[in-house]
């Protein structure tokens, strides 16, 4: 899916939104285009990085002896 976004030096262009992340956070672009409204970098609520979601809790151990025996 293409993004457009505006880079720093006011060029416009189109990227692949896997790539979004990587320029907000290089600071490459300044705003980006949002179900149709264009989203200002720093000023405007953005996602917060991808790999920052892609941590997995670590489950507990079961054990035999917590089962409730009836």
């Amino acid at each position: 899916m293409l993004i457009k976004v505006i880079f720093k030096d006011g060029k416009r262009g189109e990227v692949e939104s896997y790539e979004l992340d990587n320029l907000i956070h290089s600071q490459k672009i300044i705003k980006f285009q949002r179900s149709g409204k264009w989203v200002t970098i720093g000023v405007d609520p953005i996602r917060e990085r991808r790999e920052d979601y892609l941590e997995i809790p670590k489950r507990e151990k079961y054990s035999k002896s917590k089962r409730k025996r009836k």
